[in-house]
């Protein structure tokens, strides 16, 4: 071997069994030495979980306990196999089978199926959106695109969670999930899947999982063939497995009890997709006798973003937080984390990227650096203040923003109104630049008020929310500008984003982050509403919130940067507050809502506006609560009424139904959607509290100035129970 090669990509393998276990600290030591029984090991974020139990199969094996072939290493990932099996192969312990469950599984399944089942196994579809289109056509059922990808979401959901389709319903609204269309409808949708799979004769990669299972319960000849293969078993991310899943386990292992699950229930944020954390906090239940070990050094943070990571987990409540780890930096001193207000989105973006750009110029690699948001939509505003400062970046886990198909069908339709707009009646009312395209983008699929739930559609809703937030701060910056102006600027930045993202920056959502690290981190949007974001209603929701901002936390190794806005576009309602999960843990807050003091003495470095000629107005804000029971609100639709939906409410019924008729006519006379006049929920807002003068209405979430000067007199007069006397002039 040459000096060039003995390095530190080409270690040398140690030289024997009790040189694998050099360099281990003493909780590492006690996992690599614990070989036999069932072994559990909590190990916290950076606390070296993978070279404890890569260093315990090479201890096994180099000392003769654990033959190699007889080692089944599975984990989530083909990247953290891989690497699994690169550490594996440099500690002289090669041989050992390390992969993934659906990797092991197709492996197994390919291998029995000639004895179990017969014949040539069904082909494996790579996607199965296609199948589901198919089977929605098949039930004369029409999916748009967000629609169909969320049905593909749920058939997958029912699937690992064992869910046949007569019981989706009954299931789905058990684990209390948003559904993209009727329970009814994704059940029969999901049963046409299944007869479109047999009929083509395809399986998908759940099936390979269920299929497995069929036949290890099944076949106990096979069953027992697997079982003499594999003898002892090591589970990565334990607290990611789903109830299929650990019923594979199970039938691989039988009445043995050779297994060591490695997991950390406060990086449990794949819930939506059926993992559950249960089953790691219930081994030591199934297994009495099992060894527990606890990783608690942190070799990853300093002591700083350690303490931080510390206090979001110490103020969580639910099961997973009564089994949280208490982590203990192993590094030297670091900065403390920096924490940033802004006035808005854009500038929060810019202050990003100045913080960036000054972190390169002085020495930072690109690569060693990451700005994770909590939602894809937010990415475009940070992927334009990198390319408008010159610094590449690397979008991962999501479409560029102007690829995605909505932005660009969207873009498609403004295109096309700003070329024969003349013409179409959705434009007559539309005054100006922003109601044109709140006009134009109603016909894509945007509305005032977001959709209930997660994914693909509420994705697609945020990116044409951005749209509409993008015409605002356009026309605000460049008054008299024309639709035609909005497209060409929408066309220059999207060719401006198609800069060179070798050594870029990393731009990721916080789900996309799980198992990476980087030296600088920057949280950005971290205010209520987005962290936790607003349709997360249950207890259990909120908490899984806030374990994605302790992954999130937990990815820095040295500087962290947490920042926030209080209004989304510049001059907006600076209605924000930052996130409740930051409450007693940034400088100058309390544990109850309190907010950061002002200037540096305070620990909080105050961002600069997009406008530096403009000072901030800042507004004392106290909590939303509810007037009936006097519980807090952070519900937006709850802070417009100013009570709970579930209190009791005291609106004035024929009020209510009187503006909705007038409503109904502005709308008509408008040619704009009714929700473009005021939503329900404001409506409601003003038949509860029946304003009499415009300092009453004006102060209803949802009214505004603009809203004011055009309908007010009309909705006063309509409160005081008089005819309306038609629109104002003006928006």
């Amino acid at each position: 071997m040459t000096a060039a090669t003995h390095s530190s990509l080409f270690p040398q393998a140690p030289d024997s069994a009790d040189a694998v276990l050099d360099g281990l600290d003493p909780e590492q030591r006690e996992v690599a030495t614990a070989l036999h029984g069932p072994v559990c090991v909590l190990a916290g974020a950076g606390t070296g979980k993978t070279r404890a139990i890569t260093h315990r199969i090479a201890y096994g094996v180099r000392a003769g306990i654990l033959q190699p072939s007889s080692v089944l290493a599975v984990t989530f990932t083909n990247r953290a196999a891989g690497e699994m099996r690169g550490r594996l192969r440099q500690l002289g312990a090669g041989g050992v089978q390390a992969r993934t469950f659906h990797s092991a599984a197709l492996r197994q399944l390919q291998y029995f199926w000639p004895k179990a089942i017969g014949g040539s196994m069904p082909r494996l579809v790579d996607r199965k959106i296609q199948l589901v289109a198919d089977a929605a056509a098949a039930c004369r059922i029409r999916l748009d695109r967000g629609e169909l990808r969320d049905t593909t979401g749920e058939i997958e959901w029912s699937k690992v969670t064992q869910t046949v389709p007569a019981d989706y319903a009954l299931a789905a609204a058990k684990a209390g999930r948003e559904t993209p269309r009727a329970p009814a409808e994704i059940a029969q949708l999901y049963s046409a899947y299944e007869d479109l799979k047999r009929e083509r004769g395809v399986i998908d990669f759940e099936d390979v999982l269920l299929l497995t299972v069929a036949i290890l319960q099944d076949r106990h000849d096979i069953a027992e063939q697997v079982r003499s293969q594999y003898q002892h078993f090591v589970v990565d991310e334990y607290q990611d497995v789903s109830p299929l899943q650990q019923r594979l386990l199970e039938l691989w292992l039988g009445e043995r009890d050779n297994l060591c699950v490695v997991g950390d229930a406060s990086q449990t944020i794949y819930s939506f997709t059926g993992a559950t954390p249960d089953h790691l906090l219930d081994f030591r239940t199934r297994h009495p006798g099992a060894t527990v070990v606890k990783l608690v050094r942190d070799y990853r943070s300093t002591p700083q973003v350690v303490h931080l990571a510390n206090g979001l987990l110490a103020q969580a409540r639910g099961r997973a937080a009564d089994h949280r780890l208490e982590l203990i930096s192993q590094r030297g001193s670091g900065p403390e984390p920096g924490y940033a207000e802004y006035t808005d989105e854009p500038a929060e973006a810019e202050g990003a990227a100045r913080r960036i750009r000054e972190l390169l110029d002085s020495g930072v690699p690109a690569s060693e650096i990451a700005v994770l948001f909590r939602t894809n939509s937010q990415s475009e505003t940070y992927e334009q203040a990198l390319a408008d400062t010159g610094i590449p970046y690397q979008l991962r886990g999501a479409e560029r923003f102007f690829d995605r198909p909505e932005v660009r069908k969207a873009g498609i339709a403004l295109r096309g109104a700003a070329r024969f707009g003349g013409n179409d009646s959705l434009l007559d009312d539309a005054v100006d630049l922003p109601s044109q395209v709140r006009a134009v983008l109603s016909g894509e699929g945007w509305t005032s008020e977001p959709p209930a739930g997660s994914g693909a559609v509420r994705e697609r809703w945020e990116s044409l929310a951005a749209l509409v937030g993008l015409a605002q701060d356009f026309a605000a910056a460049r008054p008299g500008a024309t639709l035609g102006d909005l497209v060409a600027e929408l066309d220059e930045r999207a060719n401006a984003q198609h800069a060179p993202t070798v050594q870029g920056v990393t731009l990721a959502s916080l789900h996309s982050a799980k198992g990476l690290e980087w030296d600088v981190v920057f949280l950005v949007g971290v205010a209520e509403g987005m962290m936790p974001i607003t349709y997360a209603k249950t207890d259990e929701q909120i908490e899984e919130e806030r374990r994605l901002l302790y992954v999130g936390v937990t990815r820095a190794r040295e500087h962290l940067h947490v920042s926030w806005s209080l209004a989304r576009s510049p001059g907006g309602r600076a209605n924000r507050r930052p996130s409740r999960f930051l409450d007693g843990l940034r400088p100058g807050s309390t544990g109850t809502a309190g907010r950061s003091g002002t200037g540096r003495s305070s620990g909080v470095e105050r961002g600069f506006t997009s406008r530096p000629d403009v000072v901030p107005r800042r507004t004392q804000r106290t909590v939303a609560r509810c007037r009936v029971c006097g519980r807090t609100l952070t519900d937006a639709g709850e802070m417009k009424l100013m009570r709970c939906d579930e209190c009791p409410s005291d609106m004035d019924e024929g009020l209510y139904e009187r503006l909705r008729e007038w409503r109904a006519d502005q709308a008509r006379r408008s040619g704009q959607p009714a929700f473009c006049v005021f939503t329900d929920r404001t409506l409601m807002a003003i038949a509860e509290s029946s304003p009499d003068d415009e300092g009453d209405l004006v102060r209803i979430p949802g009214v505004g100035r603009r809203k004011l000067n055009r309908y007010g007199a009309d909705v006063l007069a309509i409160c005081a129970g008089q005819e309306p006397q038609g629109e104002r002039d003006g928006d």
